[in-house]
């Protein structure tokens, strides 16, 4: 507990100066993040029995984080399907080689790791490259997030268990999880983002809307990366995080929470 909490702190505040700087101070360390997640994806295919090509992966995802940071919208169509094309070949000549005996799982583990990790992924450049209130709703993003987690934590160990009793979320995948934490991390965060968003200029239709849309529905990312680890046999999906996991294992609910805020964001004038 004492080491989470020290990660935590130290973490926490060096990705929101992150944010709040821009530029390379930020793409810089969220494509190494990006690219250790991808990795870690990659090692849980393989656990599971999967062969998904790791470099070929990750060239692939980093197109799109590139023209997540540098928009083109005449290259993004075709540099995607390019993308899903050589995917496709790769595929199609591992089963030629025959060196594969997975070769649908395989087919549909890399397309999976191109969209949650490529196209998902390329929003936290997309989002903090807006033209307006960027690193506000960027950081908006990040925090109702982790509220809605800390949230879902405190009430799920500290407050259901002793006064309203504990009903399991989703008990194979993720036996810890509870509906009275998932419901204490909806208000959690819904809470915190309409505070930030009344100091730092969001709307706050907007930014309500944004929270209760993230802290209902990102929690199914968790789940997601969850399944996986659950097929591969191990805890986390890494290490380099110590006690907090893998680079995965933090931006699960992120990966899902940042376009979510995105397009709340680019159309936040319909909320006005």
């Amino acid at each position: 507990m004492k080491q989470r909490a020290i990660v935590a702190l130290t973490l926490g505040p060096l990705a929101l100066l992150l944010i709040y700087l821009g530029g390379f101070f930020y793409f810089i360390p969220v494509v190494i993040l990006l690219a250790l997640a991808t990795l870690e994806y990659t090692q849980l295919a393989k656990n599971i029995g999967w062969h998904v090509n790791f470099i070929l992966l990750l060239i692939l995802v980093l197109g799109q984080w590139v023209l997540g940071q540098w928009p083109q919208p005449v290259l993004s169509g075709p540099v995607l399907i390019v993308s899903l094309l050589l995917i496709l070949a790769y595929i199609l000549w591992t089963y030629e080689k025959e060196t594969s005996q997975t070769v649908p799982a395989d087919w549909m583990g890399a397309m999976g790791g191109f969209v949650l990790l490529g196209i998902l992924g390329s929003y936290f450049f997309l989002l903090r490259g807006l033209p307006e209130l960027a690193w506000q709703w960027t950081m908006l993003a990040m925090l109702c997030t982790w509220f809605g987690d800390g949230g879902a934590y405190v009430v799920g160990k500290f407050v259901a268990g002793r006064f309203i009793g504990k009903h399991k979320l989703s008990p194979r995948l993720s036996p810890n999880k509870t509906v009275e934490g998932y419901v204490g991390g909806i208000l959690f965060g819904v809470t915190f983002s309409l505070i930030f968003a009344y100091f730092t200029g969001i709307p706050l239709t907007a930014a309500l809307t944004m929270a209760i849309l993230i802290t209902m529905l990102t929690p199914l990312g968790d789940l997601g990366i969850s399944l996986l680890k659950r097929e591969a046999h191990v805890k986390d999906s890494g290490n380099i995080f110590r006690s907090h996991g893998g680079a995965l294992d933090r931006i699960d609910t992120l990966l899902w929470s940042v376009p979510i805020a995105y397009y709340i964001a680019l159309y936040s004038d319909f909320f006005s």
